[in-house]
């Protein structure tokens, strides 16, 4: 291990999960924060703190210059993108390694090829990973469009090259949808990606969303197993579990080799998911792209296999192999993770920032809570939502159940509206317990059965 300290470049809840790995590892940490983030649990925590620039992400956590500068000067030996901002980045990661320091995660040629979800698609066909019918290529042009959507048939998804989180997305239901929207999505990517470049993708009716972790030190690849993360909303994730439950157990091993196979087919260094739509009544799954650094979700993987997937990753790039065999990774009980988030779910999920008056964090067997909060702490208003991610587990995914609504209960936010009450209903509800949803589930849910539990709860008030 050649890594002695470690520039965190990112904020809130990711920036406190890396700093706690790297103490546990006896590393120096060095924590970069805009001028409305100064006074952050992960500035208090870390070992020094770097000014980096104004609220605005581009003048700060987007500004690859202003970053590595910082690194520079604070003498680190590596730099940790965590989730969002340059963590995807091509760019950060080759300037990162050009001012002689280590980038936590794969080397910029293998962000820059998975990064770009057409040239993926090619990847991971090429090794054997089923993919989505779809276009074989960018495409520049409507006409071209036009040609694939009559080839594969509709509805077809329009998606962006480049980027993620659900941006640059459009489903077409006939050809004038995707007349009207194919422009639409080129723009939105463009702005959001620097990239407008889109391409066309079957809709998979009735999907769930399933993914693989993966590490691999560019020598020798693992699985860590599944996760399902079909609950969510405008194509983000708010609700996550490991396993799969209802993945049957050959499907599950084709699914964990199929993504080894193609961290293998790339050299993959780090940590890094393959994210998969599974139809359920056909068991078939199909490669959607590869998020090439540590996701929210990553801590039910941690519960289920004891695997500490942040620490691994820091190993990895100090040059240490893999400590781990894939004959050693073992899924025991199952877990579940609930994105909390400051928004008022009642008002179409308005965000909320504001100074957090009490906390009280549940304790116990199998209950965990990643979180940048403490009270007194004033949420700014120019970042993403996410506050925390409360955690359980248990034996059983019905004990799992029971555990989380005792832990949710306990969950204590006082001085700003959370999301707190959608888990609760969401853990009440007889469709997700017995795990009857799909992708599409979360949206009709919402507009139905939480639309009239928020408004019998307003007519009791």
């Amino acid at each position: 291990m050649t890594i002695r300290s470690i520039l965190v470049a990112n904020r809130g809840e990711i920036a406190v999960r890396i700093i706690r790995a790297a103490r546990a590892l006896g590393i120096r940490t060095v924590q970069v924060h805009s001028a409305a983030d100064a006074d952050m649990l992960a500035v208090k925590l870390a070992d020094a703190a770097v000014d980096i620039g104004s609220p605005a992400p581009k003048k700060s956590y987007l500004n690859i210059a202003a970053v590595v500068d910082a690194a520079k000067a604070a003498g680190v030996d590596a730099v940790h993108p965590g989730y969002g901002f340059l963590s995807e980045n091509a760019d950060f990661a080759d300037a990162v390694e050009a001012a002689g320091m280590i980038f936590i995660g794969p080397k910029g040629d293998a962000i820059r090829l998975l990064g770009d979800k057409v040239a993926a698609r090619a990847v991971a066909a090429k090794a054997g990973v089923p993919t989505v019918p779809g276009s074989a290529g960018r495409l520049s042009t409507i006409e071209e469009a036009r040609a694939v959507a009559e080839r594969t048939g509709f509805p077809i998804m329009i998606k962006a090259a480049a980027g993620g989180g659900g941006r640059g997305i459009r489903i077409a239901a006939d050809l004038a949808d995707l007349e009207r929207h194919f422009p639409q999505a080129s723009a939105e990517a463009l702005a959001a990606f620097g990239d407008g470049g889109l391409y066309l993708e079957k809709v998979i009716t009735r999907a769930r969303h399933v993914e693989v972790q993966i590490l691999g030190d560019g020598q020798d690849f693992i699985h860590c197993f599944e996760r399902e993360c079909s609950l969510q909303r405008r194509r983000q994730k708010v609700w996550e579990e490991a396993p799969s439950f209802l993945l049957p157990a050959d499907v599950r091993t084709r699914l964990c080799d199929s993504a080894v196979a193609l961290a293998r087919a790339v050299g993959y260094r780090g940590a890094g998911t393959v994210e998969y739509l599974y139809d359920e009544a056909t068991r078939e799954f199909y490669f959607i792209e590869v998020n090439t650094r540590i996701q929210v979700e990553h801590p039910v993987t941690e519960m289920i296999t004891g695997i500490d997937l942040v620490e691994e990753m820091i190993r990895i790039a100090g040059g240490a192999p893999l400590s781990i065999r894939q004959a050693d990774v073992a899924a025991e009980g199952h877990a579940i993770e609930c994105r909390i988030n400051a928004e008022d779910p009642a008002r179409g999920f308005m965000p909320a920032p504001g100074t957090i008056t009490r906390l009280v964090v549940p304790e116990g067997e199998g209950i965990r809570f990643d979180t940048m909060l403490y009270e007194g702490y004033t949420i700014p208003p120019f970042y993403d939502s996410l506050v925390g991610k409360l955690i359980v587990w248990a034996e059983t995914r019905e004990a799992c159940f029971a555990r989380l609504k005792g832990a949710l209960e306990g969950l204590v936010i006082e001085g700003i509206p959370t999301t707190i009450p959608l888990h609760l209903a969401l853990a009440a509800d007889d469709s997700v317990r017995r795990g009857a949803f799909d992708t599409r589930f979360l949206e009709h849910w919402l507009e139905t059965e939480f639309a009239a539990r928020a408004g019998a709860t307003a007519e009791v008030a």
